[in-house]
């Protein structure tokens, strides 16, 4: 991977009957996240077509930001509490841009 920005789609599913305490709880990550010294851009979005499909869309300035992103304590209690909110385990795609 090259040195530089690192870019991170990260897809959350939740369990039927918990999209709002999902959307609550991922809420809560945005402004401290947002705070974080490498952070570029963390936008959550919620599909349309599916309230319980949500996706973070990141921008990180490099990929040790990213790392220290991942050991921040909101994080990792966010991460602790998948087996309770979340249909499936959180998808983080890590990307490059090429164009």
């Amino acid at each position: 991977m090259a040195e530089g920005k690192v870019t991170v789609v990260a897809r959350i599913k939740a369990r039927e009957g918990m999209e709002e305490e999902v959307r609550r709880a991922l809420l809560a990550l945005v402004a401290p996240t947002r705070a974080e010294a490498g952070c570029i851009n963390y936008d959550l979005h919620q599909a349309l077509d599916d309230r319980t499909l949500f996706i973070f869309h990141e921008n990180w300035r490099s990929q040790a930001d990213l790392d220290a992103h991942i050991r921040q304590p909101y994080i990792a209690a966010m991460f602790a509490r998948q087996a309770e909110l979340l249909a499936e385990p959180v998808e983080i795609r890590l990307l490059e841009l090429i164009g």
